[in-house]
């Protein structure tokens, strides 16, 4: 079934055949497989080590190589060359399929197959699926799913064995099969760079390795344009929207290691085509955009330009008498910045709240719902996160949803279904945790609100901008052209909570203020600093207070309550280190499943890293894993409304998530919060990471590391600026003259293609 050089090719060596028993060991990433297998003359399986795409249990192996003796684990041979064949024996076939590698069919139904239909099994599946329901056990449905697997396990093979003979890793061979289907491979020769702009984990050098082998010279255009867009994609990956042109072109000849006059006429050649898009710089010179992001930028601007200007929803009201009114109506007295929201809310359609933790911009939010409610008019409350979104419901008493579910995904083609010409119900869009919108999203939404509609954004500009490009709520607030309400008044009950008033001294630059005594975390307070010098301390000291302090302390459940928030992935006192030995501290036994370098274990908790529209689960969003079931080759995940099932191929969207970091934190809270700030992260000791981290805890907040960390934190403000346009386009928006109702609103923009911002 593989092979890593042609049947008739001369090899050296020894020579071993024969059934494989057992596969011990088999990387998915590198290929590198431990085989233990059946030889004729042999009485005991003898063991195979060497590099091999895919592998199975049952199948026939022919390996040319040298017989060595390990010194830990004996004689072996260390295969040059490896080919595995399909079974033919029935005992082959029986183990084979016992073996997983069709999904839905495990030992059981292995042998029943058999007996129906001896050594004639995968002719039988391929050529007369039908025949499969004479067998116990099968129905139509369960005939369905062993005919796609069989179809899927042989495509992704092949998918396999062509990335193996061009020298790289074949891990991405299922999402490869899943984006371009049966014609994979030869969309792959086509164009390889395909393979860096529509699949996650394929980056464009290893695109650029396949294409060498394809014989791309590295002088040519289409490699020229590849380089162009992955420079820039990289770039929104860091929060850009464009990039100065020059800068552009003298990063991507560098990256490519090519003269820069090529790259300037594939990037002239990208600009004729309209995938890429030129304007002028607000300080001169010209700036380059992604199509789609040029367009999302203008839309943002000319929506919320007319939409301000339209009717207000709310029938003429007086604006005091409506603040006084809510007062009553919900038992509370209304500061004055609060109250002068609630009346701006009145009279302006578009609308900015913003302000840090304790300010009472929940309290707003519940205020301008009622006033909206009680003329009847229609209340529409989202977040950009599930957790978000969950906690606007319970402070409004009121339903509230993700932004894409209010928008709709439509699995088939990733494109909302709400849009311009299919607006969103409601009078009155609320939209929590703004800071952390992207472009594209912000874009979206957008379009997608009736003209007649008011909008209100609700967050704290002060935290860390959106994981995707843009800084929307920022752009907003700073092209001065929509009513802003700043609040800055801590409220009495909030000034009580420790974590509130350090969230706003460390805002201001000033040190937090920690519980006296020496440094133990004890009920009584709610922050607190725990020293460690070494980061091997301040990791043994972290998963100490996990595991036990602050639970047998303050009574929270270590999976349930406690959050880990780190400021970056790698290093000891980074997300993938911690996730380890948080596992091994708080789930290190039971069902397991190693794939993508990770292990999967049932009762793990997890993290959604990319959005998943078929599924219905989003970037950010966290569960428990409930089951996995090696003969359905599935993890099930439980997100708290529902379970959601992947296949042992689709993991790479999960992470493990004992341990996250703060960026994909934003828009959630949780019980207690863990926060290692040590000189070892020193170029992400930010304030405003510092900041976001610990308003993520509601009760309680332990910093561990050491105090040099935390006060270069506080200190430092060097926030990378990021390239947007988006304020100078909605000052331009908003002083043109009022556009005709019929006119466009932007380009349609897709969810989230599968080449992200490319169009």
């Amino acid at each position: 079934m593989t092979s890593l050089r042609r049947p008739d090719a001369p090899t050296e060596g020894d020579h071993v055949t024969g059934l494989i028993e057992r596969v011990t060991f088999h990387s998915e990433e590198s290929g590198f497989a431990v085989l233990r297998v059946k030889v004729r003359g042999r009485r005991e399986p003898v063991t195979v080590v060497g590099t091999v795409p895919q592998v199975a249990a049952g199948e026939w192996l022919d390996a040319r190589g040298r017989w060595v003796v390990d010194p830990q684990h004996g004689q072996q041979l260390r295969a040059e060359t490896m080919r595995t064949s399909a079974p033919t024996s029935a005992e082959g076939i029986a183990r084979y399929l016992a073996s997983g590698a069709v999904r839905g069919i495990g030992p059981a139904l292995a042998e029943r197959l058999v007996e129906a239909f001896g050594g004639d099994v995968f002719r039988v599946i391929e050529a007369e699926p039908a025949r499969l329901l004479e067998v116990e056990g099968i129905g139509p449905v369960r005939r369905r799913r062993i005919e796609e697997a069989w179809r899927e396990q042989r495509a992704v093979r092949d998918i396999m064995v062509f990335l193996h003979s061009h020298g790289v890793s074949t891990s991405r061979a299922f999402r490869i099969f899943k984006t371009y289907g049966e014609a994979a491979i030869e969309a792959v020769q086509h164009d390889p760079y395909r393979l860096a702009r529509d699949i996650r984990g394929i980056g464009f050098l290893t695109a650029d390795r396949i294409a060498e082998r394809l014989g791309v010279d590295r002088h040519s255009e289409l490699r020229a344009r590849a380089g162009v867009e992955h420079v820039l994609l990289e770039l929104t990956d860091d929060g850009h929207c464009a990039f100065p042109r020059e800068a552009l072109v003298e990063r991507a000849a560098g990256m490519l290691e090519i003269p820069a006059p090529i790259v300037t006429a594939a990037l002239n050649h990208e600009l004729a085509a309209g995938r890429l898009v030129s304007r002028p710089a607000p300080a001169g010179g010209s700036l380059v955009y992604l199509a789609a992001l040029d367009a999302a930028e203008q839309t943002v601007a000319d929506t919320l330009a007319a939409l301000a200007r339209g009717p207000h929803p709310l029938p003429p009201v007086d604006a005091a008498k409506a603040a006084g009114w809510v007062e009553r109506r919900l038992g509370l007295v209304l500061a004055a910045e609060q109250r002068r929201a609630v009346e701006q809310a009145t009279r302006a359609k578009v609308l900015v709240i913003t302000g840090g933790p304790g300010v009472g911009k929940t309290t707003i939010v519940r205020a301008i719902v009622e006033v909206f409610a009680a003329k009847g008019l229609r209340v529409v409350l989202c977040a950009p996160t599930g957790r978000a979104a969950k906690r606007l419901s319970e402070a409004s008493g009121r339903p509230a949803s993700t932004i894409h579910r209010l928008l709709e995904v439509d699995p088939a083609n990733g494109r909302f279904k709400h849009d311009a010409d299919r607006p969103v119900a409601g009078d009155l869009v609320v939209v929590d945790e703004s800071s952390m919108i992207d472009l594209p999203l912000a874009a979206a939404l957008v379009r997608a609100l009736p003209r007649h509609a008011a909008l209100v954004l609700v967050g704290d500009v002060d935290q860390l901008p959106p994981v995707g490009p843009g800084t929307v709520l920022a752009d907003v607030i700073a092209a001065g052209t929509v009513p802003t309400v700043r609040l800055v008044e801590v409220f009495r009950q909030a000034a009580a909570s420790r974590i509130v008033t350090n969230a706003h001294r460390i805002n201001r630059g000033d040190a937090p203020v920690f519980p006296a005594g020496k440094g133990e975390v004890t009920p009584g307070d709610d922050f607190f600093f725990v020293a460690a010098e070494e980061p091997a301390r301040a990791v043994e000291l972290l998963v100490k207070l996990v595991r036990t302090s602050i639970p047998s302390r303050f009574g929270l459940d270590p999976i349930r309550d406690i959050q880990v928030l780190t400021p970056m992935q790698r290093g000891e006192l980074g997300a993938r280190n911690l996730n380890l030995a948080l596992q091994a501290a708080l789930n290190p036994t039971g069902p397991a499943v190693e794939r993508f370098g990770l292990t999967y274990r049932r009762g793990d908790r997890v993290m959604q890293i990319a959005n998943d529209y078929e599924k219905d689960v989003f970037n950010g969003d966290i569960g428990r894993i409930v089951r996995i079931d090696e003969q359905e080759r599935e993890v099930v995940v439980d997100y708290d409304d529902r379970e959601v099932a992947y296949a042992f191929d689709e993991l790479d969207e999960l992470l493990p998530a004992w341990a996250v970091t703060v960026h994909k934190a934003q828009g959630s809270e949780y019980p207690a919060v863990v926060v290692p700030v040590h000189t070892q992260h020193y170029v992400l000791l930010q304030r405003n990471l510092l900041y976001t981290a610990i308003t993520r805890g509601k009760r309680l907040v332990v910093l561990v590391g050491t105090r040099r960390a935390l006060a270069i934190a506080v200190r430092r403000v060097q926030v990378r600026e990021r390239v947007t346009t988006l304020a100078e386009r909605l000052r331009a928006a908003f002083a043109a003259d009022v556009r005709r109702e019929d006119e466009p609103r932007g380009l349609p923009l897709a969810a989230e293609p599968p080449s992200r911002y490319r169009t």
